[in-house]
């Protein structure tokens, strides 16, 4: 698990948060392969050889006109009337590239739910419970991170429901 000392965090700002709030993580850095058809969750869960269901996406909505988090396993695909009701909304929908990246400060591919530029409502799969820690994205493509799910709801304040499908 990263520790530091007196130095200022390095990183991503995904490990400078957990850093900063003293939460034990390991970085699971690997090959990101540009051409790969597997999709940037599944080729981290294939690259670093653990259950794809251990491994979350990131996915940024819009909930009634609200960017809003959305964290599921790889393995599965997001429900968006799920996800508006876990919020209290109406109508989810994909939140367009550009403002995803613009708002968290990460490119599509890397948007970790940890260290964002901004802060936003965020759901977490209740599936996340079933594992002793999870991956999430590091904050580029080619870096997950691996912490308890207790952290990572912490951290995200998020809620936690059934939002994700087979």
């Amino acid at each position: 698990m990263a520790k530091h000392g007196r130095h200022a965090p390095t990183g991503t700002p995904a490990l400078v948060a957990l850093t900063q709030a003293g939460v034990p993580h390991t970085a699971h850095p690997y090959e990101h392969d540009p051409a790969t058809e597997l999709g940037y969750g599944l080729e981290a869960a294939h690259a670093l050889g653990v259950p794809a269901e251990q491994v979350f996406k990131t996915l940024m909505t819009v909930v009634d006109g609200a960017l809003t988090v959305a964290v599921v396993p790889v393995t599965g695909q997001l429900d968006l009337k799920a996800l508006a009701a876990a919020v209290g909304g109406k109508k989810a929908a994909m939140a367009p590239r550009a403002d995803a990246e613009r708002a968290t400060g990460y490119v599509v591919g890397g948007i970790s739910p940890l260290g964002q530029r901004t802060a936003h409502p965020t759901v977490v799969d209740e599936t996340v419970w079933v594992f002793d820690t999870v991956l999430v994205s590091g904050g580029r493509r080619g870096l997950d991170i691996e912490l308890a799910p207790a952290d990572l709801v912490r951290l995200t304040s998020a809620t936690v429901a059934d939002v994700a499908r087979p």
